[in-house]
């Protein structure tokens, strides 16, 4: 069994309900992880999508930091090629200086997924090839070392300690081995993908003040329930949110499993639908038990970041609950 678990929530919206609604779920969820004994709990960067209440990473984790006591709490990431570094690195400053010891700044290379949403934000797809020149600020502004700008300075972060992680999107393992940093790749549906990224950097990997040896964090979609068809149903809105964005151009609100199964679909939108549903690890306590010895097995990963959302917070929540007990949290 992977050592360590950890939660990622996108804040993920529901049919009927505000996005309040699910940035509070959010807040919630983060109590529960931390009674249930999870390493950390995650928050995540999106933005116009109506699908996903988690646009300000850095202001959810001062929320979710404030409403426990032990979990660390981060983000999964910013996406650092939508910020100045200066200001990615003031923001984490504040958060370790509020919440010290507790705080994680995961980054990713990603930029919005539309032309309106890049305008919107002043970039274009051209810079997350920056992504790695941009960590490498981000990291000098940390740690007092950067030259670009003599005489700034990056308060109150300057000096503190505040471990960072790189999602691999892209070219993102490689510039996680060569900065010496932790590794967070998904999903779990792609196992020899994800087999195949991590010995790429662990043979890259080059020690570093971030990390003297290397550390991976696999991701991915994990469903517990008392019957295999019942956590196959927590998979079930997730997997038509995509099918629909993957159709009609739009990644919506989730909808509850009943209503998706009676609902008339296309040829191509009933093949994007089951395909959304396979290769995830769900089923009873005991069939995921196995299953996650087998990622284990096939990763070494050294921790493992779930990343599950589904309509019914009740079944989510029970979820958890019995995945804490399959890894004896």
């Amino acid at each position: 069994m992977i050592r360590r678990l950890s939660l990622l929530d996108r804040s993920r919206t529901r049919e009927g309900q505000p996005p309040a609604q699910a940035l509070r779920d959010t807040v919630e969820l983060a109590r529960a992880a931390e009674r249930l004994g999870y390493h950390r709990f995650w928050v995540s960067e999106h933005h116009s999508v109506p699908g996903v209440a988690g646009s300000a990473p850095a202001v959810l984790a001062a929320a979710v930091a404030a409403a426990t006591r032990r979990i660390r709490v981060g983000t999964g990431g910013v996406m650092l090629p939508n910020h100045q570094p200066l200001v990615v690195a003031e923001q984490f400053g504040v958060l370790e200086s509020l919440f010290p010891g507790r705080i994680d700044m995961g980054l990713g290379r990603s930029v919005g997924f539309t032309g309106g949403i890049r305008r919107a934000l002043g970039r274009g797809t051209g810079d997350a090839d920056r992504f790695e020149e941009q960590l490498a600020e981000l990291l000098g502004w940390l740690d007092g070392t950067q030259q670009a700008y003599p005489d700034v300075h990056a308060l109150p972060a300057e000096g503190l300690r505040i471990p960072a992680f790189v999602l691999a999107t892209g070219e993102g393992a490689g510039i996680a081995a060569r900065a010496g940093l932790p590794l967070v790749v998904g999903d779990l549906r792609a196992r020899a993908r994800v087999t195949e990224i991590i010995e790429r950097y662990r043979a890259e990997f080059r020690p570093s003040p971030g990390g003297s040896e290397p550390y991976v964090v696999v991701s991915g979609t994990v469903a517990v329930a008392p019957t295999a068809e019942a956590a196959r149903r927590i998979l079930v809105p997730e997997a038509w949110s995509l099918a629909h964005s993957r159709t009609r151009g739009s990644f919506p609100p989730l909808r509850p499993a009943q209503e998706i199964e009676a609902l008339p679909m296309t040829a191509k939108e009933r093949e994007l639908y089951e395909a959304g549903l396979t290769g995830h690890v769900h089923g009873t306590e005991e069939q995921v038990a196995a299953q996650l010895a087998e990622v284990a097995a096939e990763t070494g990963a050294d921790e493992l970041l779930v990343t599950t959302s589904t309509y019914d917070r009740t079944a989510l929540l029970d979820s958890f609950e019995r995945l804490a007990r399959v890894a004896g949290l």
